[in-house]
């Protein structure tokens, strides 16, 4: 294994712990991702000669700034586009999450849309990037959101996460109800730029 292929694993095994820390309640699952945390961290330490005990690009404490997060339009033949439903909320969603540390914003969409979705699109435009703020919707976090075009011709669906529990195509112009994750001005906006053609912003 090359050096950044296992410095890239090392980041990735990091980023699991810390997400685990946070959202895990079960507290033998919570045991093991503080030992990875540590480990990893102790790994990383020594790589890159970052010590944790003061700021470096692993600590979200260093300057507040947005989150991250994309989703992904995409569209069929039949005027439809593709949405998935969340296991958590049974409301419907474009396919998208949180940015993961250091994927590009195109391999972020492929990723969710891949993990969500159950299919590799390919991801052929930036549709626009909303900002959303406490103030702009029900969000409490400051987030940009890329909006991204996709495309799966001919592509088989394969088995998606436990994140969702329904893969389908909705006509563009009749959507159900919709997560939260967006409002559905952001929505209406976003579906305009798709049809347009055109690239938003703000």
């Amino acid at each position: 294994m090359e050096y950044k292929e296992f410095y890239d694993f090392v980041v990735k095994v990091h980023t699991i712990a810390h997400i685990g820390m946070v959202f895990s309640k079960d507290p033998y699952a919570l045991e093991n991702y503080k030992e990875l945390n540590e480990l990893s961290r102790k790994m990383l330490e020594n790589m890159m000669n970052v010590k944790f005990d003061r700021p470096s690009m692993f600590d979200r404490d260093i300057y507040p700034t947005p989150n991250m997060s994309v989703r992904t339009i995409i569209s069929n033949d039949k005027n439809e586009v593709l949405l998935v439903r969340e296991s958590n909320s049974n409301q419907w969603s474009f396919p998208g999450g949180w940015c993961d540390l250091y994927d590009s914003p195109s391999e972020a969409a492929f990723n969710e849309v891949t993990q969500e979705a159950g299919v590799d699109p390919k991801i052929v435009r930036l549709i626009g990037v909303l900002h959303r703020t406490p103030f702009k919707s029900n969000k409490n976090v400051p987030e940009y959101v890329l909006i991204f075009e996709g495309k799966i011709d001919g592509k088989k669906f394969h088995e998606h996460t436990h994140e969702t529990n329904d893969v389908k195509f909705f006509p563009i112009d009749n959507l159900p109800e919709m997560s939260r994750k967006l409002s559905m001005n952001e929505i209406e906006r976003a579906i305009k730029a798709f049809k347009n053609k055109e690239t938003i912003f703000d």
